[in-house]
């Protein structure tokens, strides 16, 4: 990119202006390629071409985008065949959104032919800056805004930069809350492409939207007011397509918040993470931006205060303040940086935000940071490496496999923000009613519309037996039989990768046997991690003291995944209790792993059921030795009667 430009969309908006007056950008290219997309006659096409700046041009290719057909692709379609009252039962149901906020005239939420609000709703349209009662129907029935948190680390939220009420100004909010729940709409597209009708997994339920985020900001005190506030209005489901950054489950607020919403039996679906795997097997060179800026400013991370002759292809430390948290990473990405670290500085303290950065980031505290930049300016040749992502293992508990289940979430159409623009940047012009975009975020809405479709089935399902159901009726092939490919790496995905497996609702909704959890479960699993009672009181809101007497054990955690953590030993007991949700009849085990050197015993192996009824099994996990060249080996248990089959993923942990 020419030096006369401060950044490369500028660039190429440029380009396109050279040749013609009227063409517009359609999308810029940051990480496939480098370049842009845009409609062009031939003529333009072919002087674009002779540009001497211009690498190539060539024409777009039409593919089958089945985004407006996700219904269809997971099979919904047949479920309302196979369970009639589905329909009428899912209206009853609601759906809370913690994002930030709605575009309320969007045809999505269209509530023609509903009937009227369910009576045990206890929600409310709060009214604002371009936002009344009037916006809510029958189909979008609350509407919530929670700013303190951000404006007590940020000052008021400025009337130029976003709408201090429940509109959604960026499409984020719009498009997760129509993937769950959103109406029928018919000719949905984005300029021509992927068109047809656009519906949510759970057409008929209701929305409810809590706005936490502000300026792509999302403070943990106002996410935990929000699921606190959705508790108190009795909704259903709980959707959070939200990033943190995985701390103890006592620091987590949202995760204290997520255990007091399954105390009320409502089922919490939260976003893996888009950052992927690791940034690098092998660490990086790590610098001050203070030590490779040309300005006095520059340990800020400013627009245009980096070098990138002394930036490129390390990681760099950035200092607090000044320009936005997210800006600092675009600054470094432009810069050429594969990462970023920005440290806090004494006015900030220890408060951490998390936040949807655009290259792999982490976020310290005050003292972390001090201690950091000590060692960058000591050591004659600082590294960095980055080991986190969507992705496995599990940081914070290991023990428990992460993530749970994978669904749609590439390339997915829905209803957008029209006080927004389709790209997202500042100087696209366009509003559309709908978008194409990509993202754990996206998936985390269809397995919440889905957990709809399944509580409207079994209205007296529990959160963990919800759970239970949508992993162990999962798949891990395609159609023809291969195992799924990782789209980093080419190579087979493995269960860090997708868990249990991609959501098959139909399945889901009759899965035979389901591994079920209570609160004392939950709470049993705590002092396994050898909580204190104080601990234990802040989780659950009342005294609580672990048993001396009792031998806690976190492979007792009635989950419907393994995780054998070796560390040293050579023999590792699970026990799980499956309950029969089917017929009555027989089930028979079988397992495999990939690691012959790890000897499986089931006891026992054969499991008669009646109705309702529930059985316990132990497995042993014995080996010899490690005989792997890996971290990481695979296995998988599977309790079938010939029809219905409960599969369990096994991750083999040898480190």
């Amino acid at each position: 990119m020419p030096e006369s430009y401060e950044h490369h969309s500028i660039w190429y908006e440029s380009s396109l202006k050279s040749i013609s007056d009227s063409a517009e950008i359609l999308y810029h290219y940051d990480n496939a390629m480098h370049g842009f997309s845009a409609t062009l006659t031939h003529e333009e096409a072919q002087l674009l071409k002779s540009q001497p700046w211009i690498l190539a041009v060539s024409p777009s290719k039409i593919s089958k985008l089945q985004t407006t057909r996700t219904p269809e692709f997971l099979g919904i379609d047949k479920i309302t065949n196979q369970f009639p009252k589905l329909i009428a039962n899912s209206s009853d149901l609601i759906i809370g959104i913690i994002d930030n906020g709605v575009w309320p005239e969007s045809k999505s939420f269209d509530d023609t032919g509903l009937g009227p609000i369910p009576n045990t709703s206890r929600g409310e349209c709060e009214t604002g800056p371009n936002f009344t009662v009037s916006n809510c129907n029958k189909k979008l029935i609350g509407a919530r805004i929670f700013t303190k948190g951000y404006e007590s680390t940020n000052g008021k939220i400025e009337k130029n930069k976003e709408i201090r009420s429940a509109r959604d100004t960026d499409g984020h909010g719009t498009h997760t809350a129509s993937t769950a729940a959103g109406s029928a709409v018919t000719g949905a597209n984005l300029f021509g492409y992927a068109s047809g009708t656009a519906r949510g997994m759970a057409p008929h339920a209701r929305v409810a939207v809590y706005k936490v985020c502000w300026n792509g900001s999302c403070d943990n005190s106002d996410i935990l007011a929000a699921i606190d506030k959705a508790i108190s209005d009795n909704v259903n489901i709980l959707s959070l397509s939200l990033g943190t950054i995985p701390v103890d489950y006592i620091e987590d607020m949202t995760a204290i918040g997520c255990f007091a919403a399954m105390e009320k039996g409502i089922s919490v679906f939260a976003a893996g993470g888009n950052d992927g795997p690791p940034l690098s097997d092998t660490p990086l060179p790590f610098v001050y931006a203070g030590n490779v800026s040309n300005r006095k400013d520059g340990n800020l991370c400013v627009p245009g205060s980096l070098v990138p002759e002394k930036v490129k292809g390390k990681v760099v430390l950035c200092d607090r303040g000044s320009n936005s948290r997210i800006e600092k990473g675009f600054v470094v990405k432009y810069a050429g940086g594969l990462g970023m670290v920005e440290a806090n500085t004494m006015e900030n303290g220890e408060e951490l935000v998390a936040d949807p950065h655009i290259l792999p980031a982490l976020e310290l505290g005050a003292q972390s940071g001090d201690a950091l930049r000590m060692y960058v300016s000591s050591d004659p040749n600082p590294t960095a490496k980055f080991e986190f992502g969507g992705t496995g293992p599990n940081f914070v508990t290991p023990q428990i496999l992460k993530p749970d289940i994978i669904g749609p979430g590439v390339n997915i159409l829905a209803a957008w923000s029209t006080g927004s623009n389709p790209s997202s940047t500042d100087i696209d012009t366009r509003h559309v009613d709908f978008n194409i975009i990509s993202g754990t975020s996206m998936a985390c809405p269809h397995l919440s519309g889905i957990a709809i479709l399944i509580k409207s089935a079994h209205p007296d399902w529990s959160p963990a037996m919800i759970r239970s159901a949508m992993m162990t009726t999962s798949y891990t092939t395609y159609n023809n039989g291969q195992p799924f490919v990782d789209s980093f790496t080419g190579k087979p995905a493995t269960l860090l990768d997708f868990g249990a497996g991609h959501v098959n609702p139909l399945n889901a909704l009759n899965p035979g046997l389901v591994y079920d959890l209570n609160v004392n479960d939950y709470l049993s699993f705590l002092c396994a991690l050898n909580y204190t009672p104080s601990q234990l009181k802040m989780i659950a809101k009342r005294e609580l003291h672990c048993d001396s007497s009792k031998q806690y054990s976190i492979t007792d955690l009635n989950y419907p995944s393994f995780v054998v953590l070796f560390n040293g030993s050579t023999v590792v007991k699970h026990t799980r209790t499956l309950t029969n949700v089917g017929v009555a009849g027989t089930y028979k085990a079988s397992i495999v792993a990939n690691n012959p050197s790890v000897k499986i015993l089931i006891e026992p192996e054969e499991l008669r059921f009646d109705i309702n009824e529930k059985k316990s099994y132990v497995v042993t996990f014995k080996t010899l030795g490690h005989n792997s060249h890996n971290d990481y080996d695979y296995g998988r248990l599977q309790w079938s009667n010939g029809k219905n089959v409960v599969g369990s993923p096994i991750l083999f942990n040898w480190s």
